[in-house]
């Protein structure tokens, strides 16, 4: 199956479509669009997603990069704190245009909001998601 983000059509896009909205990876993407700075770290996505093992949720993420819907953003060296995430996970633009153009973002100021009342995170979570983030610019 060919999941490359770029200009995809008929089947092939059909595929991107049932690909993205696989009950795990739609979840993964939920959960990208409604974090305050769309740029979760890997904890963050796990402890959003506590019925799903570390290793699945990871494997999900990597074929979504794979992909080319999302992608790994890291601090630079010197913006590094020790106790802190450095890798985040953001949607492409790619990604972002795909899914736009499939309605797949019609609900993403309502996961935001959602995620905003989320009340019982753990310490550590509320810690990673005021953690430092790359800048909004692409490197």
């Amino acid at each position: 199956m060919s999941t490359d983000v770029g200009p995809v059509a008929g089947t092939e896009t059909r595929e991107l479509l049932h690909f993205v909205t696989q009950k795990t990876r739609f979840a993964l993407l939920t959960n990208i669009l409604q974090h305050p700075e769309q740029l979760p770290s890997m904890y963050e996505l796990e402890e959003l997603n506590p019925s799903v093992s570390e290793a699945t949720v990871y494997k999900h993420v990597q074929k979504l990069i794979d992909a080319g819907v999302v992608e790994e953003r890291a601090l630079p060296d010197g913006e590094r704190r020790q106790g802190y995430p450095w890798k985040f996970y953001g949607l492409t633009d790619e990604g972002r245009a795909f899914l736009e153009t499939h309605d797949v973002l019609a609900a993403e100021e309502t996961l935001q909001r959602i995620y905003e009342t989320i009340s019982d995170k753990p310490e550590k979570m509320v810690k990673y998601e005021n953690a430092p983030r790359p800048d909004a610019e692409r490197e």
